[in-house]
């Protein structure tokens, strides 16, 4: 995935080797010589997508800095103390009081813990199922932004080898288990709603299948795929199927497509993803299915099976993780220990 140019981002760069740096070389060498800092992590900004919109809470200048956690351990606060004392007020316009998160626009924090919240390891992935328990929607947040300091290259490593992309067979795994979502929990689902005249699950059904549709294309163009929030414009982007998918997902969002032509679409691009999972040889080409009148067209299923059975037993019967759990987690702490005050102002929450 290219991630685009952000303003602040160039800053935050000019703001790091103008001011912080020498800071940190002159007061804390020990500490900054065993440190990762950039410009990464979570935000908008990380990822090029930055607007009006994403600047009324955690923004501002920032450098993310990474110290191996028996360094800085018990030590955030007189990081932050000892590079405040020497910080100008403003930086090209950017009050350096307040910032992405309080710190003066730069944010000490371990190694360890960033890695454990993002992808749930503290290292380089060494098996597929290491590979699997990643929720690949966080990998973006390891991989995206830039790097300009890392003496040990420890970060670096991590980010170059989960940048060279998934091995094949955990590739396959997950494709395996996307097409069982995208067919039998989205097109199917959706089919037996609109029977049914359930138009509530319909329509969380026709959401889910938007989903995986999108992030299928991710896979098949070997991408990794956002989080949702940015799903769909970086999907845009995609050189193979997102041409052929994006007038389709178009017309099924339209205010006039009735539901058996939502149907039909997904069929159409069931067929699509098939076609490119045939160019891919991950399936055998195959003569084209005909659904059921009750069940739809689960072609994407079939394609399921077939995939499963080239791939290692070992990783069968492991399903890939597919939600921000590490993220997750770590929030829920966060949010416990804050006072509610602060957290309501976060949220831009005020009482009448």
């Amino acid at each position: 995935m290219k991630f685009k140019s952000s303003e602040i981002l160039n800053i935050s760069r000019d703001f790091f080797f103008d001011i912080a740096l020498p800071i940190l070389q002159n007061n804390l060498p020990v500490i900054v010589n065993e440190s990762a800092c950039g410009f990464f992590g979570y935000g908008s900004e990380c990822l090029g997508m930055d607007d009006e919109h994403s600047q009324d809470h955690h923004f501002g200048l920032r450098i993310n800095m990474l110290t191996p956690e028996n360094l800085i351990k018990g030590k955030k606060d007189e990081i932050l103390n000892k590079f405040s004392e020497e910080l100008p007020a403003t930086y090209q316009g950017f009050s350096l009081r307040s910032g992405h998160v309080a710190g003066f626009g730069i944010t000490p924090e371990s190694l360890e813990g960033f890695l454990s919240r993002t992808i749930g390891i503290t290292s380089t992935p060494k098996t597929s199922v290491d590979w699997l328990k990643i929720p690949e929607e966080d990998i973006i947040h390891v991989v995206n932004g830039e790097v300009w300091h890392d003496p040990k290259n420890q970060f670096s490593e991590i980010r170059s080898v989960l940048q060279g992309y998934y091995p094949d067979h955990v590739w396959k795994r997950r494709i395996a288990h996307w097409c069982r979502y995208f067919s039998g929990m989205g097109l199917y689902a959706m089919k037996r709603a609109v029977l049914r005249e359930n138009w509530i699950y319909a329509t969380t059904a026709f959401g889910r299948t938007i989903k995986w549709a999108l992030e299928l294309a991710f896979l098949l163009n070997r991408t990794y795929f956002p989080y949702d929030k940015w799903l769909y414009p970086f999907f845009e982007t995609l050189p193979c199927l997102a041409p052929q998918m994006n007038p389709l997902l178009k017309e099924a969002m339209s205010d006039g497509c009735c539901w058996e032509r939502k149907i039909d679409i997904f069929e159409h691009i069931s067929d699509q993803l098939d076609a490119r999972m045939v160019e891919l040889e991950l399936v055998p080409p195959h003569s084209r299915f005909t659904g059921s009148i009750t069940s739809g067209y689960r072609l994407l299923e079939h394609n399921y099976a077939v995939i499963l059975k080239s791939l290692p037993e070992e990783i069968i019967p492991i399903v890939p993780l597919w939600d921000q759990v590490h993220l997750e987690s770590f929030h829920s702490g966060y949010a416990a220990q804050l006072p509610i005050e602060q957290w309501d102002a976060v949220l831009n929450l005020t009482t009448d």
